[in-house]
């Protein structure tokens, strides 16, 4: 391959500009996005100004300021709203991602006599089952029986026509990720979402993979409902503030998790015992939004705005097709295999590169200015942000393995993961 292809590339990218917006550090290549996402300036902006609404109202700062708390939440869906083909009142920002599956799963789990299940697969991360079970136990039923998770072929990937296969009349509701965790594969949503319902089967999605890398049309598709993080690519700041989506036909549908705020906002501080639902996707919040963990996300969705999904999806595509072709011709003959689909329509925005050695060349990477991330139990994730990896970043980060493996640097750390891996 032309070693100067990178140029090439990275002179003809739109979004090149972007990297700047964000704090980076000389000599590090950054590719562990899809775990958490790089501070921006302008998120750490905005944080600063909500600091200053805090400083400068107090208790005022939920109705005036320059980012006003009490429709916080609301403003936010409504930015990211078009990052998942959404309208602007099926989108809320709230809870985490797990408070979120447990109020979909609460809200649209509905048991009856025939359809007492909920199907998910077995390689989806490991927090949303541990959701579903509990829910399944919430209501006296066994999860080891009532729980249903389709089987992979091969242990990296999920095939829709199982998917579709388990899809029986004992099916109450369906919880899928958009893009696996380890190998990156892409769901298609569209079609399952469709197979679904044919059935008369709910069908929700966990978009913590995608959201910000791929873009979704779920308001066309007519998808239930999904929900997702807003730390990794959407790079709102550990532990920030999750997102769901609820599909305007359910709304009025009561939340199986009620909680204050997500009263209709003309009536909550009315604090009358009967509760008096949102006529939106607000209405699935629990309790007081965490404002600071919010304001990052601010001036992060500006950078989205400006960038817009469908160019953020066509570099994300060029960059990890650019490291698989590297990978391909450099790295031939140390031992890597590619786990994720090589397809376009079926990859997110990260690589799964396989290695028996995985956990140690991670540390290895570490040391010499990569960062990775590790998945049991022999996955390397490397993740080129679309909005701040350039070309040159995956070239030289191909470059630096290809070393690593060469001298047997990794050799000198065990092959056990970190503590955070």
């Amino acid at each position: 391959m032309d070693k100067e292809k990178w140029k090439e590339l990275d002179s003809k990218d739109p979004l090149h500009h972007l990297k700047s917006e964000f704090y980076t550090h000389q000599n590090v290549l950054y590719l562990d996005g899809n775990s958490l996402g790089l501070l921006s300036k302008r998120a750490e902006k905005t944080l600063m100004e909500s600091l200053k609404d805090w400083r400068d109202f107090g208790i005022d700062g939920w109705m005036n300021g320059k980012h006003p708390w009490f429709t916080l939440s609301e403003a936010l869906g409504e930015k990211i709203a078009p990052l998942i083909g959404a309208y602007h009142d099926e989108v809320i920002v709230t809870g985490s991602t797990t408070v979120n599956l447990h109020q979909m799963a609460s809200t649209f789990f509905k048991p009856s006599a025939t359809r007492k299940k909920i199907l998910a697969d077995e390689l989806t991360f490991p927090s949303d089952i541990y959701a579903l079970k509990s829910q399944l136990s919430l209501l006296d039923l066994n999860p080891g029986q009532h729980l249903i998770r389709v089987k992979s072929r091969d242990g990296r990937l999920i095939e829709e026509e199982d998917i579709i296969d388990a899809m029986t009349d004992e099916i109450a509701l369906i919880v899928l990720p958009s893009v696996l965790y380890r190998s990156g594969q892409l769901l298609d949503i569209k079609r399952l979402t469709e197979e679904a319902h044919q059935r008369g089967i709910l069908i929700g999605f966990d978009l913590c993979h995608s959201i910000g890398a791929v873009p979704h049309q779920l308001s066309e598709w007519e998808v239930d409902f999904a929900f997702w993080c807003n730390y990794k690519y959407l790079n709102a700041g550990p532990g920030s503030v999750a997102g769901l989506y609820v599909n305007r036909k359910h709304f009025g549908k009561e939340p199986g998790l009620a909680g204050w705020f997500g009263s209709n906002k003309e009536k909550q501080f009315d604090m009358d015992h009967d509760f008096i639902a949102a006529e939106s996707a607000g209405a699935y919040q629990i309790g007081t939004p965490h404002v600071l963990s919010m304001a990052p996300l601010i001036g992060s969705l500006e950078i989205f705005a400006e960038a817009g999904m469908d160019r953020l999806r066509e570099k994300s595509l060029k960059l990890t097709n650019y490291m698989m072709e590297l990978i391909e011709t450099e790295l031939s003959g140390f031992g890597f295999s590619i786990g994720n689909p090589k397809d376009d329509d079926r990859r997110g925005g990260h690589v799964c590169l396989e290695h028996e050695e995985a956990a140690r060349i991670c540390k290895s990477l570490k040391e010499n200015g990569i960062v990775p991330d590790f998945r049991a139990p022999n996955v390397i994730r490397l993740a080129p942000v679309a909005l701040y990896t350039s070309f040159e970043d995956v070239h030289s980060a191909v470059h630096r393995l290809k070393k690593i493996m060469k001298e047997k640097q990794y050799e000198k750390f065990s092959n056990v993961r970190e503590v955070i891996a």
